[in-house]
């Protein structure tokens, strides 16, 4: 296609290999053109190189802000093989550029370093998806390389047939639009973030803040964090990516001390633990098994937690996950080692704790900061056939008592209203149709995913045996009829915290006030499919 030269358009933040790919470019006949610190770079290794202003006729502006804008550029990657776009080159003397190596700005590095806005900002590469979007749409006739572990390959087609194939080059095409989709993801997601700063500053706001964040188009970007042996089941392909677009945080920021490779599983239900255990300002440890929480403890201390926790329900804590948000000490670690648990993660370890874990090979330590472990933070995707559902996350928060409403004759008295408050943060993080006993210091009773209301009751109150007398029981959504506070009646509960709202609520108000029990309204719920 017109001038018979051949013309390779080199621009790259990353330089891993370029010096090599540049190189073997120009034994193969290619005029090298590049950019700044890539320039050099070649310049440097002894290949021969064409600066970019050379071919525009115009320095770089603006700080390096406008330097390959340019038709001669952008032209030259864009003309398909055909007479009219070839007689067009030729008017305008431009020669077409056959392959377009590029990589941006360092956007989400410059992210998670910490830096401000306006460093940020200009780490916002224009020029650079520009070039990679036109090579990408004209891959027919350009092969496009974003990733430098693609150089060789592309050397080698070009060695073995003297061109890069068709179907290379459509690779190369699909993979640069997924990186330029993550780019600008990543960026959509910085800026929303800064939006939601607002919102979590405004609590009285949340839902009309929220709302305006929801546009018209909502973007996912993900680096990926590590591949996974498989998902759910062995016969699916999984990989684990944190978001782009924000400093690592949850899951995504924790550091593996020791075990096995976490799996799919393993990763969900310990982002659901952290989530639970992000509810609680006093020493808390949350245990889940299956997505569910099955013990929830506080204590004065990490192993009076622990032992709360475990004391809920230790059969299914057998194989589950363990979250706490204070270090864990030696003392604990040995009350873990006589269990079989599959994830441990905490803001911390003792020495002597990693050292005593260590013992169980197959055992994940995740060391988790404190400041990454953030309630309600990001928002809640979730998949569905041909789409995804996005909301806000749901967390319960501490109790605003003063938006209580007590229902029945008699108030709880500050004991119970102390494990309501425990009792109503741990059912938010249980599945629906959920019902939670807490008493003294741990749940007692888990009562998840029911497809009724008194079937998750007579599970919690099961479960409980004895110690649901005392109790107090939440629930995640209104009573649609009385018969889940007569099942609290007969195991002994005290008191029930729950959202109200129901066209019967004067069914189960009365219900309580014939067996004494105390009964306060949130006017909120917690839902959790």
């Amino acid at each position: 296609m017109g001038k018979s030269k051949r013309r390779a358009l080199i621009s790259v933040y990353d330089k891993e290999g370029v010096v090599e790919f540049g190189r073997a470019l120009a034994e193969l006949g290619f005029e090298i053109v590049s950019t700044g610190g890539t320039a050099s770079a070649l310049h440097q290794a002894g290949v021969d190189v064409t600066d970019v202003s050379a071919v525009t006729g115009y320095p770089e502006v603006l700080d390096g802000r406008v330097k390959t804008l340019h038709p001669r550029v952008h032209a030259g990657i864009l003309a398909r093989p055909t007479q009219e776009h070839t007689e067009a080159l030729e008017k305008l003397d431009v020669t077409p550029i056959d392959i377009v190596a590029v990589n941006l700005y360092p956007f989400q590095r410059t992210v998670e370093s910490g830096a401000g806005r306006a460093e940020v900002v200009e780490n916002i590469d224009i020029g650079g998806p520009s070039m990679v979007r036109a090579a990408a749409k004209n891959f027919e006739r350009v092969a496009v390389i974003v990733d430098p572990a693609d150089y060789p390959a592309v050397i080698a087609e070009l060695k073995e047939h003297g061109a890069v194939s068709q179907q290379t080059r459509a690779r190369l095409a699909a993979r640069a639009f997924g990186h330029t989709a993550a780019y600008d993801a990543a960026i959509a997601r910085y800026f929303a973030d800064h939006v939601a700063k607002d919102e979590r500053a405004r609590p009285d706001r949340q839902d009309e803040l929220g709302r305006a964040c929801l546009g018209r188009d909502f973007t996912l970007g993900g680096v990926m964090v590590q591949t996974l042996r498989y998902g759910e089941n062995p016969h699916q392909a999984a990989a684990f990516y944190r978001a782009a677009g924000a400093r690592p945080w949850g899951l995504a920021a924790a550091r593996q001390l020791g075990g096995k490779e976490l799996s799919f599983n393993n990763i969900g239900d310990t982002d659901g633990a952290v989530r639970a255990v992000a509810e609680f300002d006093e020493t808390a440890v949350v245990i889940v098994k299956h997505a569910n929480p099955c013990g929830i403890g506080v204590g004065a201390s990490v192993a009076d937690a622990y032992h709360a926790a475990l004391d809920s329900d230790p059969v299914s804590a057998f194989g589950g996950i363990a979250a706490f948000n204070r270090p864990v000490d030696l003392e604990t670690a040995r009350l873990m080692s006589e269990i079989f648990l599959e994830v441990i993660v905490a803001p911390g370890f003792a020495p002597e704790a990693i050292e005593l874990l260590h013992g169980k090979r197959n055992l994940r330590l995740l060391e988790l900061a404190a400041e990454y472990i953030r309630p309600g933070a990001g928002w809640d995707v979730r998949s569905v056939a041909g789409g995804f559902l996005v909301q806000q996350p749901d967390m319960a928060g501490e109790l605003d008592r003063s938006g209580l409403s007590v229902v029945t004759r008699r108030a709880p008295d500050e004991r119970e209203m102390a494990q309501l408050a425990n009792a109503w943060k741990a059912v938010a993080h249980v599945k629906s149709n959920a019902i939670v006993l807490w008493r003294g210091k741990g749940t007692v009773g888990v009562g998840a995913g029911q497809m009724n209301r008194v079937g998750a009751a007579k599970i919690a109150a099961e479960q409980a045996g004895p110690r649901a007398a005392g109790s107090v029981m939440a629930s995640d959504a209104f009573f649609p009829f009385p018969d889940t506070v007569e099942v609290a009646a007969a195991a002994g509960v005290t008191a029930i915290i729950q959202p109200g709202g129901s066209l019967r609520d004067k069914d189960s108000i009365q219900a309580a006030d014939a067996h004494g029990i105390a009964m306060v309204f949130t006017g909120r719920r917690h839902f959790r499919h």
